[in-house]
């Protein structure tokens, strides 16, 4: 495992933001588990977490007029420090207002801080993605293996529900490869009883 400061990464033409490695999920098809880095990029293990004023310098050096999306993902779950990516974002969205900030999330943040987050949400992000995975809470927690148990399952589904009220988009996401068709059906269903959009995602390989 190599490790960097890398806080800032380019995915196609998005621009992403590594703050953190701790996750409370050990999913069995994470990203992380292929390799140091995504799509090029260097190591996306941190050698120490930056600071919340490292991370704006890391997204202001670079030039936000370039990307229509700004993306809280990483190594790890953003929303262990849901305080300073909102701060970030905040300050983003004073410079750059028309970026559009995204969130990519396990929906947790709820357990992880112990507290209701889900207006903490408002005014940092535009979009809030969780990873759904699974329509069901006992196969969540085979793929998943949470810290929280099947507990996770539902948390993630109250905070999905609470959250879309602070937020204009919010989406629940799935690797499809991971489902059977059945599966996705169920996750439809979940998905319009919340009143949340579905989006199906590609798995993506260890690399050569």
């Amino acid at each position: 495992m190599t490790k960097s400061m890398c806080i800032t990464y380019v995915v196609e033409d998005k621009l992403y933001v590594n703050i953190t490695n701790k996750c409370s999920n050990r999913c069995e098809f994470c990203i992380r588990n292929n390799g140091d880095g995504a799509y090029g990029s260097d190591s996306l293990w941190l050698e120490r977490e930056p600071t919340r004023e490292e991370i704006l310098d890391s997204v202001l050096s670079c030039d936000l007029n370039a990307f229509p999306e700004l993306v809280f993902c990483g190594y790890g779950e953003p929303t262990y420090r849901l305080d300073d990516a909102a701060f970030v974002a905040r300050a983003v969205k004073e410079r750059y207002p028309n970026i559009k900030i995204r969130i990519n999330t396990n929906g947790q943040s709820d357990l992880i801080l112990g507290r209701r987050t889900a207006p903490d949400y408002e005014g940092a992000f535009d979009i809030v993605s969780i990873s759904l995975n699974t329509p069901s809470a006992e196969r969540y927690q085979q793929i998943c293996h949470s810290v929280y148990g099947e507990a996770a399952f539902d948390a993630m589904l109250r905070f999905a529900g609470d959250v879309k009220n602070f937020v204009t988009t919010v989406s629940l996401s799935a690797v499809k490869e991971t489902l059977t068709a059945e599966e996705i059906e169920r996750c439809r269903i979940i998905c319009s009883d919340l009143g949340v959009n579905l989006r199906l995602r590609d798995y993506i390989p260890p690399e050569a």
